[in-house]
């Protein structure tokens, strides 16, 4: 018998991945939203939108939004600086790339991006940009592979709401969020669980869980069984605009030191959908900058 306590910590892990899980009969493909007809543009958006996109059309422009004077690099397999960002578009085979970024937010300074790429492969990847003066002058991102079928509940690692709401609650929203990484995921805090879903009410974008809190104890129990562990150790960032917050960790699963990427939906106070990503982060002599993940 499972006890209690882990139940409802797996409940709690709603970034549970890797546990082979999947429905056999999946629906039609989820329809993916369009950032440029749900959310409000702001100028560093858009800016981010077009250089995201122009790793895939090649364009030139949008890369004088990049600071060439100040440009850190935090992801660690990239050289730090525009050079290390031009070698990397190099590098990639002649019209390999695609990229559709489906959601884009700003948290002051900050605008994080959600993007289905083929980047050296399929990939589902979140991005943070830093901006002083009009210019990107640094750089965060956590990609996974992204999976061939959907997820048992039928859902994608990108498809769901994009737009935004409640513009007026985003503080308030970053501290549920903040809470929730605190008190459930780094500290096991169990009893204040039920206070931050509806019920069993939430929607599921991880590749392998099904919606609801009643949905992860299949995934649970292969995780059991698999002897997969997942342990979140230190919140770096969480960021946020109206309804949609992001929140950056550090951990461990699977036996490997990885970075978390937790994207929520919160709605009336409470978690109401979740998105992820999770990655491996390289031993420090593999890196190609100086800079930390974080």
């Amino acid at each position: 018998m499972i006890p209690k306590r882990s139940l409802l910590l797996a409940a709690a892990l709603i970034t549970t991945a890797g546990i082979a899980a999947c429905s056999s009969q999946l629906p039609k493909k989820p329809t993916v939203p369009t950032p440029k007809a749900s959310t409000a543009m702001t100028p560093s958006k858009q800016q981010v939108l077009d250089l995201l996109k122009a790793i895939e059309t090649g364009a030139t422009g949008p890369v004088a939004t990049i600071n060439a004077n100040q440009y850190k690099q935090h992801n660690l397999a990239v050289g730090d600086g525009l050079a290390g960002f031009g070698a990397v578009l190099q590098a990639l085979p002649k019209g390999s790339a695609k990229v559709n970024t489906v959601r884009v937010f700003q948290d002051g300074p900050f605008v994080f991006a959600h993007t289905d790429y083929d980047f050296f492969g399929p990939k589902i990847g979140f991005d943070i940009f830093r901006f002083e003066d009009g210019k990107i002058v640094e750089h965060w991102d956590n990609l996974q592979e992204k999976p061939a079928q959907l997820n048992p509940s039928g859902r994608s690692m990108i498809d769901g709401p994009a737009e935004v709401k409640d513009l007026d609650k985003t503080e308030a929203n970053k501290k549920v969020v903040q809470a929730f990484v605190d008190d459930i995921l780094i500290n096991g805090r169990m009893e204040k669980l039920a206070g931050f879903f509806d019920g069993d009410n939430y929607i599921q974008h991880n590749p392998q869980v099904a919606d609801k809190v009643s949905g992860l104890t299949t995934a649970l129990q292969a995780m059991a069984k698999a002897g997969v562990t997942m342990k979140y150790s230190q919140s770096h960032r969480v960021l946020g605009e109206g309804n949609f917050v992001l929140s950056v960790s550090e951990g461990e699963f699977a036996g490997k030191h990885v970075a978390f990427y937790d994207l929520f939906r919160v709605q009336n106070g409470k978690i109401a959908e979740h998105w992820d990503t999770i990655e491996a982060i390289p031993a420090k002599a593999d890196w190609k900058n100086s800079n930390g993940k974080f």
